[in-house]
């Protein structure tokens, strides 16, 4: 698994950046005694962008929903219900966790909110059958162990959601942890090293570096 290599089928951006849409996405969260378990679902493989990844539940802000935080909690609680079957009580349950902006060498780009919410009582996930495929329940460091097997194909947002996520044991003590913490936007850059290109995080080695334009 290439953990640094822009999303499959997302093209470079040879002009002007895009200006990224509003998205949200829902870490969905489970377990306690015995260990944290997050749901992933698989994206169809025969989608144009980003086919058969695995990702947590999310998609962009629709117009009817709003702008802002309502827009982007609206979005997250739809996503989920719409791909994995699972209805929120309220939208109130979504804990803030990260904010990833799209390197903006890509042609397509999202600002996305990732929030966390625990799994409602008894709800098992029912995948749509048309945007998504498959549905699992792991704990982020065995899904991070079969992304570097190649038994799932990861991308490097949720890559790095899922190493913060495996330094927690249960899902109230990840709850706990980020019911205060501040949400710091990440804009990634794409480069090219030596003629491989690769994407860096801010304070990374090259993020200053000339970036990939086309």
């Amino acid at each position: 698994m290439e953990l640094d290599r822009p999303e499959p089928g997302v093209p470079l951006n040879a002009g002007a950046p895009t200006i990224p849409r509003p998205a949200a996405t829902v870490i969905l969260v489970r377990g306690d005694a015995t260990g944290l378990e997050v749901l992933l679902v698989q994206r169809n493989p025969a989608a144009r962008l980003m086919g058969g990844v695995w990702v947590f539940p999310g998609g962009s802000v629709e117009p009817h929903e709003g702008e802002g935080e309502r827009g982007l909690r609206a979005a997250a609680a739809r996503e989920l219900h719409e791909e994995a079957g699972i209805a929120l009580g309220s939208t109130s349950e979504l804990l803030p966790f990260a904010r990833w902006i799209t390197p903006r060498q890509l042609l397509v780009r999202f600002d996305t909110w990732f929030y966390v919410a625990n799994a409602p009582v008894g709800a098992e996930p029912r995948v749509d059958g048309v945007e998504v495929v498959a549905h699992r329940w792991l704990a982020p460091a065995a899904a991070l162990e079969e992304g570097r097997g190649g038994a799932l194909e990861l991308v490097f947002p949720t890559i790095k959601q899922l190493e913060r996520l495996a330094g927690f044991s249960s899902a109230a003590d990840l709850l706990e942890e980020i019911r205060s913490h501040e949400v710091v936007a990440v804009e990634p850059r794409v480069i090219d090293a030596g003629g491989r290109v690769r994407i860096v995080l801010p304070g990374e080695p090259g993020y200053d570096a000339d970036s990939v334009s086309g």
